[in-house]
């Protein structure tokens, strides 16, 4: 029988976000935002430990004082991936899945599907998802990510702008149609070993134009294996964001 692979899900949280300055703190129904996030990962069945990575105390002090497992981590990390693998080096682990710190309901379904992904694909180092876009304001929104894959799954791209382009639908404009468009979700399961690899890179030409830190594993030939989801995962990047969470708490 092979061995289940042991899986850390790390959650990166910093304080200075620029838009949203302590949004890891921020109360939704008197819980702060990031004992939603950490709840959520502790109901993925295939995570062995949650942990928060983080650079301030506030948020440090928050996450022990409900009971959950937060390391500090230097403050000059550039990216979420480069928090994380400070702490993944550290940790004798399979697999890391990179948990968003503002996603509060994110599906604990999510992070078991981008787990199975990649235990189920031993050559392969990373794992993500996506969903189809159901409105179409989405194409043209550059904070929305899209993805379009080979058909195997393989990501070719991931673009800020509309991907595919419908040549012959849009020429006189994005429609209604969003049909073959997908955005991407931000959840990544990798190997421990990729990790430590992938951070240590050198950054890359695209990624460095379109600011999508995920370009840098294609641009230097590593495969990223995209899979469907149907789960909404909300995330929070302002504080209107909020009013959102709890209307759906609510409803």
């Amino acid at each position: 029988m092979p061995t289940e692979p042991r899986v850390i899900a790390i959650i990166p949280a910093r304080w200075g976000s620029s838009r949203f300055p302590g949004k890891p703190l921020a109360l939704i129904q008197k819980k702060p935002m990031i004992q939603w996030v950490v709840e959520q990962a502790q109901k993925a069945s295939r995570v062995s430990e949650v942990i928060v990575a983080t650079d301030d105390d506030r948020i440090f002090n928050a996450v022990t004082g409900f009971g959950g497992k937060a390391v500090m981590t230097s403050q000059d990390h550039a990216t979420g991936s480069d928090r994380i693998a400070e702490v993944a080096s550290g940790l004798k682990c399979d697999i890391v899945v990179n948990v968003q710190g503002d996603e509060p309901l994110i599906p604990p379904e999510n992070i078991d599907q981008v787990i199975d992904c990649l235990d189920k694909n031993p050559t392969l180092n990373v794992a993500t998802l996506m969903m189809a876009v159901r409105e179409s304001g989405e194409i043209n929104d550059s904070n929305v990510v899209k993805v379009v894959t080979d058909q195997k799954g393989r990501a070719l791209y991931f673009s800020r702008s509309a991907i595919p382009y419908h040549r012959d639908e849009w020429k006189n404009g994005v429609s209604n149609e969003t049909s073959r468009v997908f955005k991407h979700i931000g959840l990544y399961a990798y190997t421990r070993t990729f990790l430590l690899e992938f951070t240590r890179m050198n950054p890359t030409p695209i990624e460095q134009l379109e600011k999508l830190e995920q370009l840098r594993i294609l641009e230097h030939g590593y495969p990223i294996q995209v899979e469907i989801t149907d789960k909404i995962s909300m995330g929070v990047d302002r504080i209107e964001d909020l009013d959102k969470i709890e209307r759906m708490l609510e409803e």
